[in-house]
């Protein structure tokens, strides 16, 4: 895992529209990296809409949200809809930014071959450092929501 206070990796992914979002394009912004497992399983689904239900919170304080899992960019988008999810999801099919951020979860759900994500965040300030990372014991195990206002609270 990636430590605080680091240079977060700089990734291009595609999101729900096939459309390119770079992590970098976001500077002089805060932004939560959320990474998720799987679209339509039941932790993620709760996650992904606490964070919709927070992100005008987050507006405030000058950050985003994106989610990111390894789910193709059409599974993403009817998961957003389905779930009225307010902010990009990014498809990492190729698992480029999973690794990048050495979470990797290698054989998810009993499936030999198959890599997701752990459900990992990671808060990224305007210059591209690393404020605040995670990563879930397990992927039923939520973040702690009130650590990353916390954390863009502060800056």
């Amino acid at each position: 895992m990636l430590e605080i206070n680091t240079p977060a990796p700089d990734f291009t992914l595609k999101n729900t529209l096939r459309e390119d979002i770079t992590l970098s394009s976001f500077r002089n912004q805060n932004v939560v990296l959320a990474f998720y497992p799987a679209a339509f399983t039941g932790v993620c689904e709760k996650e992904l809409c606490t964070f919709r239900d927070a992100l005008a919170g987050f507006n405030d304080m000058n950050a985003t949200v994106l989610g990111i899992s390894v789910d193709s960019p059409f599974a993403n988008g009817v998961f957003g809809a389905v779930n009225d999810i307010n902010f990009d999801l990014l498809s990492d099919y190729s698992r480029s930014a999973v690794n990048a951020y050495g979470i990797a979860l290698d054989d998810f759900a009993g499936m030999p071959g198959y890599t997701a994500s752990k459900r990992a965040v990671f808060v990224v300030d305007g210059d591209g450092i690393i404020r605040y990372a995670w990563v879930g014991p397990n992927p039923g195990v939520e973040p702690n929501y009130g650590d990353i206002e916390g954390v863009l609270q502060r800056l």
